[in-house]
């Protein structure tokens, strides 16, 4: 319990079942801290806080369909009192600040045990910030967190709007016009349309340097944070 007697509402969001349910048994095991959700990916995170209103979200960062930093990024829109920790395998300092400028609370690379786990979710829910000491040692956090509030001079991915965001990941993600359409309930024609600004707004020449972009962004993932076997495998069509 904390120190009011409250629990701390807990939501998992993950695409790699083990690990959500490894993290939901040794949460539960813990007094005071009640799993309350999971989700399967980043859009599914944003419906399932929004209904569930937890304390905590345990957020991946690379995720099918919607990564954990625009996820993020929508959940403090309409859920502002939830706190999210991104829980990641990636230790860089843009990760950090993207992160940071989602509004995400802490940063907790998955390598850390489960007492700092612990400590970074009472951390967040008091409503302080945390970070891994992992990150500490090897980032400038204070450096990071100076960028993260600087508005001046941002370009590129910076000025995508949230559904441009959307739709470039789904075509890094190899999604045609028309399954892009589908997932979002859009037309085609609308897919055409922002693949169009996102290439001017990226000076991008055609789809491989829009794929090679969001790879190297970070938004599909390539290493051991996509490593195994996910609840969404989607194909173009």
């Amino acid at each position: 319990m904390t120190r009011s007697g409250q629990r701390i509402r807990i939501l998992v969001a993950d695409d790699h079942a083990l690990l959500r349910q490894a993290l939901r048994m040794l949460l539960e095991a813990q007094d005071g801290l009640e799993v309350v959700g999971e989700a399967t990916n980043g859009r599914d995170a944003v419906e399932v806080a929004e209904r569930l209103m937890p304390d905590v979200i345990l957020m991946d960062m690379v995720m099918p369909g919607l990564n954990g930093i625009e996820a993020t990024r929508q959940i403090l829109k309409r859920a502002p009192g939830c706190r999210v920790l991104i829980l990641t395998a990636y230790l860089e300092d843009e990760r950090l600040l993207q992160a940071l400028r989602a509004g995400a609370a802490g940063y907790v690379v998955k390598n850390s045990d489960m007492e700092e786990l612990l400590l970074a979710i009472q951390s967040v829910f008091r409503g302080n910030t945390y970070f891994s000491t992992s990150v500490s040692d090897e980032i400038s956090v204070n450096e990071v967190m100076m960028q993260a509030k600087q508005t001046e001079g941002r370009a590129g991915y910076d000025l995508l709007t949230p559904r441009e965001r959307e739709v470039l990941q789904l075509i890094a993600e190899g999604l045609s016009n028309q399954a892009i359409a589908d997932e979002l309930v859009i037309s085609v024609k609308t897919v055409e349309a922002h693949r169009a600004h996102i290439m001017t707004k990226l000076h991008a020449k055609n789809r491989t340097d829009l794929i090679r972009y969001a790879i190297k962004r970070g938004l599909v993932g390539l290493d051991s944070d996509d490593a195994g076997e996910t609840d969404s495998d989607r194909r173009a069509v």
